[in-house]
């Protein structure tokens, strides 16, 4: 039983009724103030009857009286600020050390299904830095919500088909001459890409051709050779024809290979992948079946809408005149064939705040149509990430390639690493491990500690140091620990727990360092309820930090108290503990050394 469940049943018992656990609020005393844990006591004055300081003084009478772990109490106007005894201290740090998996709570055979969709890239080009956003934010969330007793699928909706493919697919047939990831020495992903941006700078050349021969630029953008062969390509495409269906497949299947590469290098997985060319004939479906029941509309040129005026919204194509379907027609077959597939609880979508009105569309749609699940989908919104110097733009090919960037951040952690003299004692083998587990922890860390629904910069630079709040800096720590557990496993028992008279007077700093500890828990369930591992990755620079401070104040190894050099192992071991489990949630892995 947590220490508030202790102190619920204490003041159940001192006031003799029922209390509703809400009306207990316990926190973390206030710095200026004396005492571990404060309760507030304003919730209370209607069961005592009396004002705050007595309401307080009178609890905190009761307390000291009858509960051993409370030492002392003091009270500041409506705040009874309580003193823990370093016993229920000891008591706290031996449950966490025989508690298999503290922190976490495995899913049972009955536990709410989530589905996490992240990722869904375009097969018209490499994943880049907004990609590893978005991937490593699904991943991490998929994570914490297993942690907190949930069963969850991860997925991925792989844009397959569509005018944004066939522009790279025109683009290699014109100009290719056969090229293959193999002759051109290059990820599939990248080649295709490379097609892709040809293809917008032909386009772009097109135009100024027509532009100067004196059409308008919308004349232009209508007469545009390059552009009709793209959409007679992607008609063509859905009407089945093998020619154009057997290229596809072949440039899919390079792009596929890259992607594959580049989510093992990130250590990011998936349950199941759904593709929008079997997905979008179901949304197709569905539209005309609300077309048939009058809850969509057809317009003079064929192309099919949904008025959202109602619902305070515009209109919003579903299906284009030519027959082609959209975004949002696939979005809608998706959402059918995974309910179908799976007794989902919850359909959480990860994707970025530019498609905020997409998924309030989509939900409004999805309800419209007659799916119970439309209204409970989860549009998990997060911020771009930008560079230095602004945005990215993947049709000028001026974005940050991922694999490009997980190869520098691996590179930079080696010379880092080398420099500060932290590779001397390490073979080859172990050097580039230790700089893969690093420079990946640097880029992890360095995106999922932000707020996920604030826009962010990243920097490279700042993403490697061994100082400051970096994934490095706490890998580091972590390290350090594990070297002292090396040095100190002859020393390592449970420690004298729970003893009336322990062997030994543990500090203040001491203290802090195993309430931090017991928090785990609690920081897992509030990163979980809000779709945040910023949480967990600042938790766990605080935890780090507060290690380090105990760590160059106290001897562990030459303490000579064999009671107290016990604890503080104890002690280190359950902190490097947390710091792995936390640093798993994130996806971040932890080196034995460095």
């Amino acid at each position: 039983m947590d220490i508030q469940q202790l102190i619920h049943k204490d003041i159940e018992r001192f006031y003799a009724v029922e209390i509703p656990e809400s009306s207990i609020q316990v926190q973390k005393t206030k710095k200026e103030f004396k005492g571990h844990l404060t309760l507030v006591v304003f919730p209370l004055l209607r069961i005592s009857g009396k004002n705050p300081e007595q309401t307080a003084a009178g609890i905190g009478e009761f307390l000291v009286k009858n509960q051993p772990f409370i030492l002392e109490y003091n009270v500041i106007k409506g705040f009874l600020n309580l003193t823990v005894a370093p016993a229920y201290w000891l008591q706290v740090l031996k449950d966490i050390h025989e508690t298999e998996g503290y922190g976490t709570t495995q899913a049972g055979a009955d536990a709410p299904l989530i589905m996490i969709e992240y990722s869904s890239p375009n097969t018209n080009k490499p994943l880049h830095l907004g990609h590893i956003r978005n991937n490593l934010l699904g991943y991490s969330i998929a994570e914490i919500l297993k942690a907190t007793g949930n069963r969850v699928i991860k997925t991925n909706i792989v844009n397959d088909r569509g005018i944004h493919i066939c522009k790279s697919m025109l683009a290699w047939k014109r100009w290719g001459e056969g090229e293959t990831p193999e002759s051109a020495g290059k990820k599939g992903d990248h080649l295709v890409g490379d097609y892709y941006v040809k293809f917008d700078r032909e386009y772009k050349r097109e135009l100024a051709g027509l532009e100067a021969a004196g059409r308008t630029g919308k004349e232009a953008e209508e007469q545009s050779a390059l552009m009709a062969g793209a959409r007679e390509m992607l008609r063509k495409w859905e009407a089945g024809d093998a020619e154009t269906i057997a290229l596809w497949k072949r440039m899919n299947a390079w792009v596929y290979a890259g992607f594959d590469e580049t989510y093992r290098a990130l250590g990011v997985d998936f349950d199941k992948i759904y593709y929008e060319s079997e997905t979008y004939l179901e949304g197709k479906e569905k539209v005309l079946e609300g077309l048939a029941k009058g809850i969509f509309f057809r317009k003079e040129d064929g192309s099919v809408w949904a008025d959202l005026a109602a619902d305070g919204l515009d209109e919003k194509l579903l299906l284009r005149a030519d027959g082609t379907s959209v975004y949002m027609t696939q979005d809608i077959g998706t959402a059918k064939l995974r309910f179908d597939d799976y007794p989902i609880h919850k359909m959480v979508y990860v994707v970025g705040n530019e498609q905020n009105y997409h998924f309030q569309v989509l939900s409004l749609l999805l309800d419209k149509l007659g799916f119970e699940f439309g209204k409970g989908l989860v549009h998990f919104s997060y911020g771009m990430v930008e560079l230095p110097d602004g945005k990215m733009k993947s049709r000028e090919g001026t974005v940050v390639d991922a694999d490009d960037l997980i190869d520098e951040m691996i590179r930079t952690a080696r010379e880092t690493s080398t420099e500060l003299g932290k590779m001397e004692n390490c073979s080859e083998e172990e050097a580039q491990a230790v700089s893969r587990i690093v420079g990946l922890g640097a880029l992890k860390y360095f995106i999922l500690k932000v707020d996920p629904r604030k826009n962010m910069v990243f920097n490279p630079k700042e993403s490697i140091d061994f100082n400051g709040n970096t994934g490095s800096f706490i890998q580091y720590t972590y390290a350090r620990i594990r070297s002292v557990l090396r040095r100190g496993r002859d020393f390592i028992a449970a420690p004298d727990a729970g003893s009336a008279e322990p062997c030994f007077t543990i500090s203040e700093k001491e203290e802090n360092l195993i309430r931090m500890l017991s928090e785990f828990p609690a920081v897992v369930r509030e990163a979980a309820g809000n779709f945040n591992p910023a949480v967990i990755a600042n938790y766990v620079y605080d935890l780090v930090k507060e290690y380090n401070q105990f760590y160059h104040d106290y001897s562990i190894l030459r303490e000579t108290n064999e009671g107290l050099r016990r604890f503080r192992l104890i002690l280190s071991l359950n902190t490097g503990k947390i710091i792995q489990t936390g640093f798993s949630l994130l996806g971040i892995q932890v080196p034995e050394r460095m």
